[in-house]
């Protein structure tokens, strides 16, 4: 094959790729794209490209086309001709491969995604066991509308007890002598639930925290 045949046959081939790597992009729905946009799907030596999206690799890959055909017409070595022809076909057989195996690295990611979040609830669960507010179910720690909805519970709570001891404050200042003890122990002990009624709201704003943004930093 003469060399400027080669140049055209390879154009060509570019121009059939760009056509079905456009097609490939542009099925790609925004999750997917969110999901793969830190992926490299190659080896650097190929091409420098990060996501699902393959149009970067056809503008290199246009280049290496146009370092080639510098090469044949500056005459260079046979040798260097080759070693180029080699990269450019490597590259095609990249992007091939990539477009092939697209929806199995998604798939890929979203198991991986699963079994993050499958321990990450693990995780939770123990942590939740081992904190001392067993008396919250632990399956709330799980949903942000429950923890939302408990967090109010607890609030609420919290509201009833500063109404009670304020109560029982009023009652120990105008009771009889006999009283006062039974009205202390009381209210000690409604201070005592207040304490972990706190203790509990503070425990349940974190769990909110680390709900609404997910397992970050265990993404990548």
């Amino acid at each position: 094959m003469k060399r400027h045949d080669l140049i055209n046959q390879l154009k060509q081939q570019l121009k059939q790729l760009e056509q079905d790597v456009l097609q490939h992009d542009a099925k790609l729905p925004p999750g997917q794209r969110k999901m793969m946009q830190d992926v490299e799907r190659f080896n650097n030596e190929l091409f420098i490209q990060a996501g699902a999206q393959l149009i970067p690799c056809i503008e290199q890959l246009n280049k290496s086309i146009l370092q080639l055909q510098q090469l044949i017409t500056a005459k260079r070595s046979l040798e260097s001709i080759s070693s180029s022809c080699e990269k450019i076909q490597d590259r095609f057989s990249a992007v091939r491969r990539a477009l092939a195996t697209t929806n199995l690295n998604i798939k890929s990611l979203e198991q991986q995604k699963r079994t993050r979040r499958a321990h990450a609830i693990k995780r939770g669960a123990k942590a939740h066991q081992q904190s001392g507010f067993s008396w919250i179910a632990s399956n709330v720690m799980q949903n942000s509308h429950q923890l939302y909805e408990e967090l109010n519970k607890h609030l609420n709570w919290a509201k009833v007890i500063e109404q009670k001891i304020e109560n029982l404050q009023y009652s120990l200042e105008n009771c009889h002598s006999n009283d006062k003890i039974k009205l202390q122990n009381e209210i000690l002990a409604q201070h005592s639930r207040l304490g972990k009624c706190k203790q509990a709201t503070s425990y349940i704003e974190e769990r909110i925290q680390l709900f609404e943004r997910p397992f970050k930093g265990q993404n990548r």
